[in-house]
């Protein structure tokens, strides 16, 4: 039997007050939506997932890519109208599916196996994931019999006062028999406030068919809290920082002042790391044992080598291998790969240019398209020249090259090993081996030249 996941992204999300859809916005710099496709995936129970998607659809699709199938939703008419639409994609009506709001980035894989479990294990038609919180205000309330079974779900709008006192709510959540659900859907109607099709109407329809309901309780509230504005974006993403911090820490991370530290949900960091205040780590990125890494520094989709210590800097999508040091102020960006045992110093920035062992950039350079060997020194104020205004062309230097301050390298140029270019030279030839480069005009010296120019200021 096929297991689907259908996930409800179809929403505009006014109240986020942003040109994205809802599900797209980012927390630790991921969109919300890709957390749940994830997790889902990484529980290995499902066969397909179905994105139900509307407004602004393409953004999610670049999102998602192939991952999962798209559903449009052309009317956004309620939540059991969004599942409706995803009918024709079953192939199977007698799966299960698992229907989840795609606002909601702290559902875990732990969440999602226990309500397939349980839903199992108790042979339900429909399980619906609960929770109390302390203001449910919005929310569907759980109305139970006095037996303590699912009577019905109220919806906010059309609760009494009574009824919203109540604390245990609807996740929004739910696991049920394919057919079961459908059959329910096409029996459900519009007649309420909002005039939309409210997905938890089923209930009513599925009890009077004798099906059977039951409710998985979620102990940890906040895994289903929905992101409708920016504030609780906030509340989303510091709890979500301090669980992965937390897990981190446990596995032998240690952690300058955590809260100020935010941790990617993809990231990888072995033990023995150290990481100061106010540092960023996002993305794919990996740390290796042994960095220590800030404080003021951010890193995204890149790996960080073995020893290496990275201060007040900023490193995207780029390799630094072990025992490298990078900043203070260092800029390291767009496919930088710097070698073992290099030196990027304080306001250098390397972009798209490789390294190998043991070079140097201390101070205020800038190495771009370039291929760099080993054993080489940037001067201070060294520049490789790589663009014309129209195009981008490649510098190519060779190991052990000594470049003086203040030199331009202007690309395309090659120099080769053994080479020394003499401070202020700027370059437009190839540099042979073992040569010493000079390009400068040379020096005048003009004697008593100010005694001279003061004496003629007197005149006037």
């Amino acid at each position: 039997m096929k297991r689907y996941a259908i996930i409800l992204a179809a929403g505009k999300g006014t109240r986020m007050k942003t040109e994205l859809p809802k599900c797209a916005y980012p927390l630790l710099r991921k969109p919300m939506i890709a957390y749940i496709v994830e997790n889902i995936q990484n529980t290995g129970l499902f066969d397909e997932i179905l994105v139900v998607v509307g407004h602004k659809r393409e953004v999610i699709r670049d999102i998602l890519g192939d991952k999962v199938t798209y559903v449009v939703q052309e009317e956004q008419l309620g939540t059991g109208h969004a599942v409706m639409v995803c009918e024709p994609f079953l192939a199977d009506r007698n799966s299960d599916c698992m229907i989840l709001p795609g606002d909601m980035p702290l559902v875990d894989t732990k969440l999602i196996e226990n309500a397939i479990q349980q839903h199992a294990e108790r042979r339900h038609d429909l399980t619906i994931v609960t929770t109390k919180v302390e203001d449910p205000d919005g929310y569907g309330r759980i109305i139970r019999n006095d037996s303590g079974y699912l009577d019905a779900i109220i919806e906010h709008h059309e609760a009494t006062s009574s009824q919203r006192t109540i604390n245990e709510i609807n996740t929004g959540i739910y696991v049920g028999k394919a057919s079961v659900v459908f059959d329910a859907l096409s029996k459900i109607n519009a007649h309420n406030t909002k005039n939309e099709y409210y997905l938890t109407d089923i209930v009513g329809v599925m009890k009077a068919n004798k099906d059977v309901i039951g409710t998985y309780f979620l102990k940890e509230s906040y895994k289903a809290m929905g992101v409708n504005d920016l504030y609780a974006l906030s509340i989303a993403e510091a709890k979500l920082r301090l669980n992965i911090n937390k897990e981190l820490m446990l596995k032998g991370v240690a952690m300058i002042n955590p809260e100020t530290i935010t941790i990617g949900h993809n990231v990888i960091i072995e033990e023995n790391v150290i990481i100061h205040p106010n540092t960023y780590i996002t993305g794919n990125s990996i740390v290796r044992k042994g960095a220590q890494i800030g404080p003021n520094t951010e890193i995204h989709e890149s790996i960080i080598g073995e020893g290496v210590l990275c201060r007040h800097s900023l490193v995207y999508n780029s390799i630094v291998e072990e025992k490298t040091t990078v900043g203070p102020f260092a800029h390291l960006r767009d496919g930088a790969h710097i070698g073992p045992k290099n030196r990027i110093g304080n306001f250098v920035e390397v972009k798209k240019s490789t390294t190998q062992e043991n070079t140097k950039a201390s101070h205020l350079a800038y190495i771009g398209d370039a291929t760099v060997g080993k054993n080489v020194n940037f001067g201070c104020g060294s520049i490789t020249v790589n663009y014309d205004g129209k195009n981008k062309y490649q510098t190519t230097i060779g190991d052990d090259v000594f470049i003086g301050c203040n030199v331009n390298l202007i690309a395309p140029i090659q120099v080769e090993d053994n080479a020394l270019i003499a401070a202020g030279s700027t370059l437009n030839k190839n540099v042979p081996k073992g040569s010493l480069a000079i390009a400068r005009a040379y020096q005048v010296n003009k004697e008593n030249y100010i005694r001279d120019k003061n004496k003629d200021d007197e005149k006037y």
